[in-house]
């Protein structure tokens, strides 16, 4: 998954396979922080993830008696938006590993590409956060509440992710210091927004809902939830118990 003998090939392949395009996957596919991850080595390619529980990524099970330990700082803002990562690739993985009912090539193409960003944007963490001896383990997660038969689940549980991802880097980049971390979160929450846009185009097609009040105030600012109000509405799919205390809450 790391240390490709060439990055740039791995780079030109990957950009390679998304230069198909149509109007959604032209909205959400070109990012520089896709391309910069996967030229740091970062790979789109993996097996796919089982279905129910199911480990989410590199690096263990996330199975200790003892709750994952985010740290503090820098490190407790990258740790948790790496778990959140993990959540999402784990997700789309099972999307595309048995996909709905009735999906189509374009609906297909454009989560995968979602689910190559969310593996990259995994695997960026996870790198960034193994130089500093400091990456939780893999977790566990339960996505039995999601009917992957079902068109309008997948979609409005990715809805659900997706927007909480984008309030969750709102909310935790101002306890960034190191502004070489900002500056990636700056990039990697401005594709999340448009993966957001694209799955609620997938919703309701040539909607507004690209932007709707749920998500944009009155400022015309996008929402903002605190970590601990993002992990509170994440952990219902997150088996793995998660030491939450030092989370900001406001």
């Amino acid at each position: 998954m790391f240390g490709s003998s060439n990055p740039g090939d791995e780079e030109l392949r990957f950009l390679a396979r998304l230069s198909q395009v149509t109007r959604r996957r032209t909205f959400i596919q070109w990012s520089g922080v896709t391309i910069a991850a996967v030229a740091a080595g970062c790979s789109a390619d993996e097996p796919l993830q089982p279905s129910g529980r199911a480990p989410l990524g590199p690096g263990g099970t996330g199975s200790s008696t003892d709750p994952v330990n985010l740290g503090t700082g820098d490190v407790l803002v990258l740790n948790f938006a790496y778990a959140l990562e993990q959540l999402e690739a784990a997700f789309y993985s099972q999307v595309i590993s048995t996909p709905y009912s009735g999906i189509s090539d374009e609906e297909m193409q454009i989560l995968d590409d979602v689910r190559k960003h969310e593996l990259i944007h995994r695997d960026f963490f996870k790198e960034a956060l193994d130089s500093l001896n400091a990456a939780i383990p893999a977790l566990e997660v339960d996505f039995t509440s999601v009917d992957f038969t079902s068109r309008q689940s997948v979609l409005e549980t990715a809805r659900t992710f997706e927007d909480l991802g984008v309030s969750a880097y709102n909310g935790a980049g101002k306890y960034l210091e190191n502004l070489d971390y900002l500056l990636v979160a700056g990039k990697i929450v401005s594709v999340e927004a448009r993966h957001a846009a694209a799955i609620r185009d997938l919703l309701n097609p040539k909607s507004g809902d690209f932007a709707g009040d749920d998500v944009v105030d009155a400022q015309g600012l996008d929402v903002v939830n605190t970590p601990a109000d993002v992990f509170a509405a994440a952990d219902p799919f997150i088996v793995t118990e998660i030491d939450t205390g030092n989370l900001p809450t406001t």
